[in-house]
């Protein structure tokens, strides 16, 4: 699939040159990139501490298409960070939560809420419909199989995590043959402890600062803007308000991406089409 972000856009609106503008006098995004941002895909797994702000951020932002994917509903102890949601709409399916939220937002943004959790071909085809992924999801399981179709569809990736006082970030991008990807950092099978807020608890707004960086990130991406996070694991302590940056590499014997094809050209820049 031809990505948007290097392909023919659209001219903008008069209204979507207002509306973006603030986008638009920044030398790094332009109306070159803007135009790359309304003609994306972006697809969003897990709508709940970290989805709500990317998701709010990405619409504000004039993404021209985000995909919601969340099997769960709307409980009154996820409104302590969740900020997607309302009480008025607790029982509700996060993801219908959420378009309702993004339409109050953006009206001008196509979401698309799909009541589920994903997996094995059919995610591949969600990835595949894609420019950026971002994983806002809470457990392993589903981090494994997000990467596993990314890799596959060569979609760059934008994965956070919070939960207590502690938050990550990364980037993977596997356009790039020589680039890491999520398994190359935390294999698959290996016994790492999943701490699950519902039994830890989170500190609420740790949630936003992950999720609105995730978002920052996509949004680098989808414009062909600065430097991602790739091959960085951004740690942050929210209670000591210190960040640790730890670099990584890929791993040669990764399962999952080791045996990956040499795609031609080699490295591909952030900006460039997959």
């Amino acid at each position: 699939m031809d990505s948007p972000v290097a392909g023919a856009v659209t001219r903008m609106t008069d209204e979507q040159l207002l509306r973006y503008s603030r986008h638009i006098l920044l030398d790094e995004i332009g109306i070159e990139g803007q135009q790359r941002l309304l003609a994306a895909t972006a697809l969003i797994i897990g709508v709940g501490g970290l989805g709500s702000p990317a998701a709010l951020y990405l619409a504000s932002a004039g993404v021209g298409r985000i995909i919601l994917v969340d099997g769960d509903t709307v409980d009154l102890t996820n409104l302590q960070r969740q900020i997607l949601h309302t009480p008025a709409r607790i029982n509700e399916p996060k993801v219908r939560s959420g378009k309702a939220a993004l339409a109050s937002i953006n009206p001008h943004v196509e979401v698309e809420a799909i009541v589920a959790r994903v997996a094995g071909a059919e995610l591949a085809a969600l990835v595949a419909r894609s420019d950026v992924v971002l994983d806002c999801c809470d457990n392993f399981t589903t981090r494994h199989a997000v990467n596993q179709a990314c890799v596959s569809q060569r979609t760059p990736l934008v994965s956070g995590a919070a939960v207590r006082f502690a938050g990550q970030l990364s980037v993977f991008d596997s356009r790039g043959d020589g680039a890491a990807c999520y398994n190359c950092l935390f294999p698959e099978g290996d016994d790492i402890d999943e701490p699950r807020c519902a039994v830890t608890g989170v500190f609420a707004p740790l949630t936003g600062i992950i999720g609105a960086l995730q978002a920052a990130e996509a949004l680098k991406l989808l414009a062909g803007s600065g430097e991602p996070a790739v091959g960085r694991l951004l740690l942050f302590d929210a209670l000591a308000l210190e960040w640790r940056s730890v670099k990584f590499a890929r791993d040669p014997q990764c399962a999952v991406c080791a045996q990956r094809p040499i795609h031609p050209g080699g490295q591909e820049s952030a900006g460039q089409r997959r």
